[in-house]
């Protein structure tokens, strides 16, 4: 079979790009090197939609970033993710920093963001109690919000291989060439998809991705942004994602109500050469818990509950480049895509539609899209009624597996079931692990439902794949390797 159009990459852009090439009669396969989508530079995220005030109208990324924030309410319906409005705020803690404050505010009134409002001191404090007294001034921007972004890329995935589109994960793109008519593509494992297009939705390694397929050379430079995430209980919880006043390279660490209720701090902005380093340090979490109390109060370290990091995928421009390739026919260059790419993301896939379009694809909208716009149960969210009627029909949904998060082993099994089966991959579509105790008192069980749903024995399941194996080494008379 050759494929109409054939998406490297299953972060969120080519997520994006794929769930809208399957609402068209044309044949679409997303092609992801690691285990499961999302385990990439799309997980390890702050989860923010941000409010198109950043960065000029001038550029790429705030055009697709304001088209791709208007875009979420409609998204959630059809997608059913978490999603959340909360609005932003920037606050500002000296004359000096109020000037800066200002610029943005323009900036976002000449982009076109509306119901933007500067505020003085006492209004920032009746909108959120929670910040410093000290805080000058800032402004209010209504139109941000928060998403749980794993969520929302599995939830696109899902759609698009509903309606048509194949996915292949462990397929990791080492070789591509167009051979006049159209493109064959090779994997590690020695693999073959042959395709008319080609989009290169890589992320971190969309520039070796291009080589590889004899296209522009450019330079990924991964930037690490180390996050802290703060118990549901934590008394520095905001109701709005507050912003200090950015730098040059970052908008600078944050404090985020997330779409779930836990709290996030963060992110650092700090250049690494090496595209697997998601390490996190004592001392950058020391410095972002001083950043953050300056803001905020009530923000203990006692709240603590994990830390992770991420890595932005950095060109020298800072731009995002999304454009037809000038060096090979009917390939779709998508990098670059750094902050505000979770925003743009929508946006981004509508961009690269209408650039297929334009390179001669011929679309035609199918007249049979699926919606599946059942609503998904979560046990800890029903009400006492609906967990009934659930147990009624399963047990399962009211047998608690993870107590944090009140994840039942209902979910976990519909999880599996959807073709996860990673400990990751379960653990960011269900929740289970991610509360309190990061699955000290619930991993037993949460690996044995795994093992027993999709066949894999426990001694072979896995974190993320590859080799990162959940069981080694020798216990008693049992040894692993």
């Amino acid at each position: 079979m050759i494929f109409d159009v054939a998406v490297i990459g299953g972060g969120v852009s080519g997520a994006s790009v794929s769930w809208q090439l399957s609402h068209y009669d044309i044949s679409v396969v997303l092609l992801e090197s690691k285990a499961d989508v999302c385990m990439g530079v799309s997980k390890a995220n702050s989860g923010i939609v941000h409010g198109g005030f950043h960065h000029p109208v001038t550029s790429l990324k705030a055009r697709l970033e304001i088209r791709g924030n208007l875009m979420f309410e409609r998204l959630q319906h059809d997608l059913d993710f978490p999603f959340k409005r909360t609005g932003i705020l920037v606050a500002a803690f000296s004359e000096d920093e109020m000037t800066t404050v200002r610029r943005l505010y323009d900036q976002g009134i000449a982009n076109g963001v509306r119901d933007l409002e500067m505020c003085g001191h006492e209004r920032m404090l009746r909108l959120e109690p929670k910040l410093n007294p000290d805080v000058v001034g800032g402004f209010y921007a209504p139109g941000g919000g928060t998403i749980e972004p794993y969520r929302y890329v599995y939830s696109l995935v899902e759609s698009a291989t509903l309606n048509g589109v194949n996915l292949q994960c462990n397929w990791k793109v080492v070789q591509g060439y167009h051979d006049g008519d159209h493109w064959h593509l090779r994997s590690e494992q020695g693999g073959e998809i042959e395709a008319r297009y080609v989009v290169n939705a890589a992320g971190l390694y969309a520039d070796e991705i291009s080589r590889c397929c004899g296209g522009e050379i450019f330079h990924i430079h991964p930037r690490k942004g180390e996050e802290y995430l703060l118990d549901r209980s934590s008394a520095g919880r905001p109701e709005h994602v507050i912003f200090p006043v950015p730098s040059k390279h970052s908008k600078g660490v944050l404090v985020i109500p997330t779409a779930e209720g836990t709290t996030m701090i963060g992110p650092t902005a700090d250049p690494v050469e090496d595209k697997e380093d998601t390490t996190t340090s004592a001392d950058n979490m020391k410095r972002i818990m001083t950043m953050v109390r300056t803001m905020v109060n009530g923000v203990s370290s006692r709240d603590l509950i994990t830390s992770f990091a991420g890595l932005r995928p950095v060109l020298d421009t800072e731009d995002f480049y999304i454009e037809p390739s000038k060096l090979v026919p009917n390939f779709i260059q998508v990098a670059g895509i750094q902050s505000p790419g979770l925003t743009a993301s929508p946006a981004i896939g509508e961009y690269v539609k209408d650039l297929l379009k334009g390179e001669g694809l011929k679309l035609s909208e199918k007249t049979n899209f699926v919606y599946d716009l059942s609503r998904k149960h979560h046990a800890r969210s029903e009400t006492r009624e609906e967990l009934q009627r659930l147990h009624d029909t399963n047990p399962a949904w009211t047998h608690i597996i993870c107590r944090c998060e009140k994840i039942s082993e209902a979910e976990i099994v519909e999880a599996v079931r959807k073709g996860h089966t990673t400990v990751d991959g379960v653990k960011f579509y269900t929740r289970a692990g991610m509360g309190r105790c990061q699955g000290g008192f619930c991993s037993a069980k949460f690996l044995e439902i795994i093992s027993r749903e999709s066949g894999i024995p426990m001694e072979e399941l896995t974190k993320r794949g590859g080799t990162s194996r959940i069981l080694a080494g020798k216990l008693g008379d049992l040894e692993v390797r």
